[in-house]
């Protein structure tokens, strides 16, 4: 079983894998193929953050007492990330080249710099605090 770092870490790349995708047709115009790949990598980031907020931050913050900590600091970023989706879906709607290139920019740095506090920080953390990771990424591999 992975652990709770290497499990997330792979959505990660799964997650940025999708953005890729998305951002390579993005210049082409093809707005149908764009908003199609887009919603993939949307929703597919959002199940993550999902497991994250759903079953390991509160795992985390109740096995460590930690509230105020990483977990908080993510959950804001989270919802930074949603509000950029939501300037993505209004370039996307009137197709707007400019503003859809610049958001998936932004995206892309924000994510960025996101899973890295994750992946060299929190995750971590996580492994070493929780002594349930293996059924953590259990239940998280199930969702």
């Amino acid at each position: 079983m992975a652990s709770i770092q290497e499990f997330m870490t792979q959505h990660h790349k799964a997650c940025d894998n999708l953005l890729v995708e998305a951002e390579a047709v993005l210049a082409d115009k093809d707005w149908s193929l764009f908003a199609t790949l887009w919603a993939q990598f949307e929703t597919e980031t959002l199940r993550h953050f999902n497991l994250e907020e759903q079953i390991l931050f509160p795992a985390f913050e109740e096995q460590t007492g930690m509230t105020a900590g990483p977990t908080m600091v993510m959950r804001q970023e989270h919802t930074q990330i949603k509000a950029m989706f939501e300037q993505m879906a209004s370039a996307i709607e009137q197709q707007d080249i400019e503003r859809a290139m610049g958001s998936s920019e932004s995206i892309m740095i924000f994510i960025q710099q996101h899973n890295m506090k994750e992946e060299q920080m929190l995750y971590p953390m996580t492994d070493i605090h929780l002594t349930n990771s293996a059924e953590i990424v259990e239940r998280m591999s199930a969702q």
